[in-house]
């Protein structure tokens, strides 16, 4: 099972709905992922086998130096055979070529060994303060 992996690929909402459900459980809301992403972010990664979206990875930005990972998603049949890292890799590399210094990202402790070991991250202490929390 190989995938083809495009910055700024194609992609349609419903399509991209379904892989975000898959990846993070629950049904997940529907939304305009094309207009969201074409009006927020610096660009984004679709893998595809053939013409199935199995793959995504969004990179939000700044506006200068500092880009950042987003809602890494792969399908359940394509993980843990390189297709993740891949989406990382290219995203990195085109905000790379757009002037960014640096690739941010933020993740669960048991995401570090993806993030970490597989996609080339150093570990730095980061803040986090959850607004659904604030009074």
């Amino acid at each position: 099972m190989g995938i083809s992996v495009v910055w700024r690929g194609a992609f349609g909402s419903a399509e991209l709905s379904a892989l975000h459900a898959s990846a993070f459980g629950g049904p997940g809301a529907a939304r305009d992922w094309w207009a969201q992403v074409n009006a927020h972010s610096l660009g984004w990664v679709t893998g595809r086998d053939g013409a199935e979206l199995v793959g995504f990875v969004n990179v939000a930005w700044d506006g200068g130096e500092h880009a950042f990972v987003l809602d890494t998603m792969v399908a359940a049949a394509y993980r843990r055979g390189g297709a993740g890292a891949r989406l990382v890799a290219l995203a990195a590399e085109h905000a790379r070529t757009t002037g960014c210094r640096w690739l941010h990202v933020d993740f669960e402790p048991h995401l570090t060994k993806f993030y970490v070991e597989a996609c080339g991250f150093t570990p730095t202490p980061a803040g986090l303060i959850s607004l659904l929390a604030l009074p």
